[in-house]
């Protein structure tokens, strides 16, 4: 696999094509920008306790370890695309480290090359590199953790003794308790089927370890319910419980649930592990068909380090089985594993049978291994492609940041930029907090009152209707996927005596 081509090349390669990406692309409804306008007011206010979804409203549903680093991020390279998902690249880059330590550890230096190769390139690792989510920070905690907790009695340096309750502090941090289930869920019936993995739990200093963790984490938990009580019983009980118990669940305060058919989680499974995971889905078969092959696979089930990995790539998807309300994002904490155990099986003479230092040097197939350097750029090339397609074709893009750098660039003295009945979070963030916002229902009020122009925002549904109600001459300015921005002069009045709307504030313009 590795005489024409350096795995290292191959590697820092796939890593960094995503900064093209992160360079070139505008945020786009809904996550991204909304997560980025979160980091972007803490950065502003300097309010690093409370993440606010806008002003007066306290953003409940996340902890703050990305929005922290965005928001620095912010600080130190300004507000852009860049800036925003620079902090997710970095967490994935470390979960990558983490791969490759731990790897070349138990297996071989090229088990870690692959591995890390097949981690860098799956699907959802490379989308969510370059985008600004949480999860990249929650799988960074879940892979430390899961490392620590092996290589403290492989190296029990005080990096590695100290790692587990290290990615148990960041996990809570990024996502909150579900990080204690993930590792949990996946350890605990590892240590109970091998006595011998047992000594992993000696070699851990469980007390300065969770005093640790209690120190790095806790603090924030406390500080959160103290400035907006009631956070805890939102947090805990609502996004902890009820949003996977109940695929219908109407407290979100922030957007919809997601209700999915029972099982979907697999399907995600095979799209966030893509083309990989197909890969190994054919390569099981196989092994299954044939008797040799599934004598060795049987044997090899009883390698501790094996089985270790296998439950840390099977219990994620398998607890959301019966969760109606996912995403695909929520499979990222499994795929650390999963990429190890495919580069075990594909470095081995059968799938996953490796328990030496060296692979042998028949691979599991030779087309298999033939594939490898191809399906690894699978991904990156065809997220390059769509970068470049979706750059060139901005109106496809669902994103109002041509339309709000386009107003500001024109806007003279007192005009507004101000969207009807709906001010999406991109329009928020490229505006920086300073595009208003009014009900159809208030147009005529409040453009009867305000004594600026206007770059009216307008959702292309609603275009017979609010062109309808103004009085001539608006011109029609810039359009983009889903607004039409027309410029009211000055001049312009439509008489009210019903009073009007207060003017929008720089940083959240008022409804």
């Amino acid at each position: 696999m590795w005489r024409r081509v350096n795995p290292w090349w191959v590697l820092g390669t796939i890593l960094c094509l995503p900064l093209f990406n992160m360079l070139v692309y505008p945020l786009a409804d809904t996550t991204e920008p909304r997560y980025a306008e979160i980091a972007r007011l803490m950065a502003e206010t300097g309010d690093w306790i409370t993440p606010w979804f806008e002003a007066g409203v306290p953003f409940w549903g996340k902890p703050p370890l990305s929005f922290w680093s965005e928001a620095l991020s912010f600080r130190l390279f300004g507000v852009n695309e860049f800036a925003a998902r620079l902090p997710s690249w970095l967490a994935t880059l470390g979960s990558v480290a983490l791969i490759i330590g731990c790897t070349r550890a138990y297996f071989s230096v090229r088990t870690a090359q692959l591995a890390a190769i097949i981690y860098g390139s799956c699907a959802l690792v490379y989308i969510s590199a370059g985008a600004v989510l949480t999860d990249p920070f929650l799988a960074l905690g879940t892979t430390w953790a899961m490392t620590g907790l092996i290589m403290a009695v492989k190296k029990p340096t005080w990096f590695w003794r100290y790692s587990f309750f290290i990615g148990l502090s960041i996990g809570l941090l990024a996502k909150g308790p579900l990080v204690l289930l993930l590792v949990a869920g996946a350890a605990i019936p590892w240590l109970l089927l091998h006595k011998s993995a047992r000594t992993t739990c000696v070699a851990l200093p469980w007390a300065r370890g969770l005093l640790l963790t209690a120190v790095l984490s806790v603090p924030w938990y406390i500080a959160a319910e103290l400035k907006t009580p009631g956070f805890l019983n939102y947090f805990i009980v609502g996004e902890h419980f009820l949003r996977f118990v109940d695929s219908g669940w109407k407290g979100d305060l922030y957007g919809k649930a997601h209700s999915r058919p029972y099982g979907t989680i697999w399907y995600h499974w095979v799209q966030a592990s893509f083309p990989w995971g197909l890969l190994a889905l054919g390569m099981i078969i196989r092994a299954l068909l044939n008797p040799v092959r599934r004598v060795a696979l049987s044997r090899t089930l009883h390698n501790p380090e094996v089985t270790y990995l296998l439950g840390w790539a099977l219990f994620t998807p398998a607890f959301f089985t019966l969760s109606g309300n996912i995403l695909w994002t929520y499979l990222l904490p499994a795929l650390p594993a999963f990429s190890i155990l495919l580069a075990i099986a594909l470095q081995s003479g059968t799938a996953g049978n490796q328990t030496s230092a060296e692979p042998q040097k028949a691979g599991w197939s030779r087309a298999a291994a033939r594939a490898v350097p191809w399906l690894a750029f699978v991904t990156p090339l065809a997220a390059t492609v769509f970068t470049v397609i979706m750059t060139l074709q901005p109106m496809r893009v669902k994103t109002e940041q041509g339309l709000v750098h386009y107003a500001q660039k024109h806007m003279q003295n007192h005009e507004q930029l101000v969207f009807v009945n709906e001010r999406p979070f991109s329009a928020r963030f490229y505006s920086k907090g300073t595009a208003g916002f009014v009900p159809l229902n208030r147009l005529e009020k409040t453009l009867a009152a305000e004594h600026g122009g206007f770059y009216l925002a307008v959702p292309k549904g609603l275009l017979d209707t609010v062109t309808a109600s103004l009085p001539s001459p608006i011109n029609k300015k810039y359009e983009d996927r889903r607004f039409v921005l027309f410029v009211v002069p000055p001049a312009v009045r439509i008489a009210s005596a019903n009073g009007s709307l207060p003017a929008p504030s720089p940083l959240h313009p008022t409804p």
